[in-house]
């Protein structure tokens, strides 16, 4: 005898008795049959429920996946009109110039996990709501009480677009970067109080004295990270085992287990004045010295995305370093000036003219075969003539590099975290995308032998037969004179800062060059946004979050109760259809005694006891 029970979405009990079976199928059959309904019941209700989870789970996952690509490729209109909609400013102050920068954001989905969606702001015309002046702020040094009216064209700007009942609760953030930093500190306070005094006059926005300062270039960096790795989803939690994790130890739980995580992405960025590098520290670092373990605390940094300072899943530790006299252009210039220098010593020891005129040029290995350029220095000029050759262009910039013999560190000596090169991932943006895009075509996944080919090959192009592809168009639309005559030199340094700087393997193939991820140029002012407002999530998780869990699991509940009424009612049907049998059976046999028993007394026999079924 076999019992089903089902619960969902109603109560039924019944039994199903081998005696219920047609009369003409024996014990062990009818016992198969049942078994098999049962099977069959049980296998619809497993398919159900695995077609379920792949159909939902599938699209909650691609929803996922799309969530942090539309980020950068939805182009609508931010819709002012939805009151669920927060708003956010950030002013870029930078040397040349101020740039504001309004970001929005839907209320926080409840789940503790999760970071806020921010996204720029676009205007009625879908184009994206920022505005640049010059000159830059540090230009009102011996003026701060100008300052405040120089920066009041970006707010009014900004005014305009956020919502007037919004105002007072838009948080405003002004960062002043490289420019700020060269002035001295008292000139920065007073630039500083005149924007902290007057604004809040002016101005609705939420804005208090923490939201004007001037930040390091280790903090820009750490921006600049952040911004990147949300765009590319990686701070999102995920459980595809196809995507690529890391083993973490948080900063401050030495104690505790290991975490697992998306692997977040470095990020290396070539100006023309300097080089930069950020990357993630997943595990606990070792120091070769006290005076290294001393500097490392100046590189590295450990903040907490999360809106909950207790929650370690958003803990993250930071590797920073700028390099400034690394960039491409002032690599340039270091050189041209020891150029300079070490051929006039020449000259003077050994009684030669070299490059004084056009006829003796001095040789440059470093420029395009025949290629031709000045040094001025001091009233004098230098004639140079290229050589291409990039193998000793390389080998001739190597000591700009100031390496030292010191364990775990990179240029200059500044001391560097090993990088895990099996399980890491890096972009290159500004001249490691220019460098390897605008001639010779090769943006994209880096690849070092092909680089150094390509790099190789254009060298050795003769100037005149470079100038007529590039008057053929064949180069980038970007791409000028100056960028052909200075490409050998810049992808000779470009490759030397990466694999003799900061020691990555020539056979590293994880290094993506880029100029925008997603079709967009990423700002560190969205990682100052998403930094500044971490904790914001926190009212809308204590007032969301049993509403939220419960809706979530509602839409699945009532799913998956459809496809159990189906299944159920499937088998109360058949349970019903088998009772049927059973009855039509007992009728019959119920029919057949009656009919046996009236023959007996028609003839004067005493009724007979029937055996009953077994």
């Amino acid at each position: 005898r076999i019992s089903i029970s089902c619960l969902l979405p109603a109560s039924w009990h019944f039994s199903i008795s081998p005696v219920g079976c047609p009369r003409i199928l024996n014990t062990t059959l009818r016992q198969i049959v049942v078994i098999g309904i049962l099977a069959a019941a049980v296998s619809l209700l497993y398919y159900s429920l695995v077609v379920i989870r792949n159909k939902y789970g599938r699209a909650y996952r691609d929803k996922r996946f799309h969530r942090y690509l539309a980020r950068v490729t939805d182009t609508e209109a931010t819709d002012t009109n939805n009151p669920n909609l927060n708003y956010g400013i950030v002013v870029d102050c930078g040397s040349s110039g101020s740039r504001i920068f309004v970001y929005c954001w839907p209320r926080h989905n409840g789940n503790p996990h999760d970071l806020l969606d921010i996204k720029q702001m676009r205007d009625k015309n879908r184009k994206p709501v920022v505005m640049k002046i010059k000159p830059g702020i540090s230009e009102f040094a011996s003026s701060p009480e100008k300052v405040s009216d120089y920066i009041s064209p970006l707010l009014s700007f900004a005014a305009e677009h956020v919502p007037r009942a919004k105002h007072k609760e838009t948080p405003l953030y002004i960062l002043c970067t490289a420019g700020m930093r060269i002035l001295p500190e008292s000139q920065q306070k007073a630039i500083l109080e005149d924007l902290l005094t007057d604004i809040p006059v002016h101005f609705d926005f939420l804005f208090s004295d923490s939201h004007a300062e001037v930040i390091s270039g280790k903090q820009e960096g750490v921006y600049a990270w952040i911004g990147i790795n949300f765009v590319l989803g990686r701070f999102e939690h995920t459980d595809d085992e196809d995507e690529a994790i890391v083993e973490v130890h948080v900063p401050g739980s030495e104690n505790k287990e290991a975490i697992f995580r998306k692997r977040t992405v470095g990020i290396l960025d070539m100006g023309g004045v300097s080089t930069q590098i950020a990357y993630e520290v997943p595990k606990t670092v070792s120091f070769a010295s006290s005076q290294q373990e001393e500097v490392a605390k100046n590189l590295l940094a450990e903040f907490n995305l999360g809106c909950d300072a207790h929650q370690t899943e958003h803990v993250y530790r930071v590797y920073v370093a700028t390099f400034l006299g690394f960039g491409g252009n002032a690599a340039r210039q270091r050189y041209e000036d020891s150029l300079f220098t070490s051929t006039v010593l020449k000259n003077r020891l050994l009684g030669k003219q070299t490059g004084m005129t056009s006829d003796s040029p001095c040789l440059d290995p470093c420029l395009p075969l025949d290629a031709q350029d000045e040094i001025q220095q001091n009233g004098q000029i230098m004639y140079l003539r290229g050589t291409g050759d990039f193998s000793l262009c390389r080998e001739v910039i190597q000591p700009f590099m100031n390496k030292t013999n010191e364990t775990q560190t990179s240029l200059n000596g500044v001391y560097q975290p090993a990088v895990h090169f099996q399980n890491s991932e890096f972009y290159g943006f500004s001249e490691f995308y220019y460098c390897t895009e605008d001639v010779l075509r090769m943006g994209g996944d880096y690849n070092a032998a092909k680089f150094t080919k390509a790099a190789k090959d254009y060298c050795a192009t003769k100037w005149s037969v470079l100038r007529e592809r590039f008057d053929r168009g064949l180069y980038a639309s970007h791409a000028d004179l100056h960028r052909l005559k200075y490409q050998c030199f810049k992808s000779a340094w470009m490759y030397e800062v990466f694999h003799s700087g900061f020691s990555f393997p020539v056979s590293y193939s994880n290094l993506k060059t880029a100029l925008q991820v997603y079709d967009k140029e990423v700002q560190w002012t969205l990682g100052a946004i998403l930094y500044r407002t971490r904790f914001l999530p926190l009212r809308d998780i204590q007032q969301e979050n049993f509403r939220g869990s419960h809706s979530h699991w509602r839409s699945f509940s009532f799913v998956y109760n459809h496809y159990l009424f189906f299944v159920c009612f499937l088998i109360v049907l058949l349970s019903i259809l088998l009772y049927l049998l059973r009855l039509r059976r007992i009728h019959r046999r119920m029919l057949r005694n009656t009919s046996s028993t009236s023959l007996w007394i028609e003839e004067g026999l005493p009724p007979q006891k029937i055996a009953g079924p077994l």
